[in-house]
């Protein structure tokens, strides 16, 4: 920032006094209060405002600012893996945007929204967040993955209740329920299987491939 570090202390009390609150919590590494986060995405919020309209209007005074507005999503690893990235890319080159993106499960990105965290989401919720808008974008297919001996392994017999008991799954992280829904829907039973957790998005596909278990892959990513 080329200032002193108590440069930077007197600047956030401040900033601190001015808005009435705390902002920051003082430690190795410092944090955002939940003030001092709002005030953040609040700030980003503007910036991408101011962004737009400069790139509507490049006469208005300061539409060309040298500092780049950041937006800020929360997106699911597949989408990441596939679809996202190359949808993203000529909206942010040609509104000269920064890209921040919040990796997080699809049933659980919209969340993101309600707590302030992020500015837009890529979610599987059709319902807007109070305030926002929702676009349908399209829809991902997912196929059951696994390698042919470990086909051979677990599921000679079919996909019976007892193989689905036995045969280990991966499972995203906590929140992934795709493994659950997909036994549920082909046994009409509650089953919890052995999991793996691999949450990296190759990984997990190589997971599903080398014969460690079998996963919900993108059609898109396996094809």
């Amino acid at each position: 920032l080329n200032v002193t570090p108590s440069a930077v202390s007197q600047r956030v009390k401040l900033l601190e006094e001015r808005v009435g609150a705390l902002l920051v919590k003082r430690g190795q590494p410092c944090e955002a209060t939940a003030s001092g986060a709002l005030l953040c995405r609040h700030t980003e919020r503007v910036q991408l405002l101011e962004a737009e309209l400069g790139g509507r209007m490049p006469a208005l005074p300061g539409a060309q600012s040298e500092r780049r507005a950041k937006l800020r999503i929360a997106v699911n690893d597949d989408s990441m893996s596939t679809w996202f990235i190359d949808a993203a890319a000529d909206f942010c080159i040609e509104r000269e945007l920064l890209l921040d993106v919040v990796v997080d499960d699809q049933d659980h990105t919209a969340q993101r929204i309600r707590e302030g965290d992020v500015q837009g989401a890529i979610t599987t919720q059709a319902e807007p967040v109070p305030g926002w808008r929702s676009m349908k974008l399209g829809r991902m297919r997912y196929r059951a993955v696994c390698s042919p001996a470990y086909f051979a392994r677990y599921f000679a017999d079919g996909l019976t209740r007892d193989a689905l008991r036995r045969a280990p799954c991966v499972n995203f992280n906590e929140k992934d329920e795709l493994q659950k829904r997909f036994i549920k829907r082909m046994s009409r039973a509650e089953i919890e299987p052995p999991a793996h957790v691999v949450p990296h998005g190759e990984g997990f596909v190589r997971a599903c491939t080398s014969g460690l278990a079998w996963g919900m892959c993108p059609q898109r990513l396996v094809a």
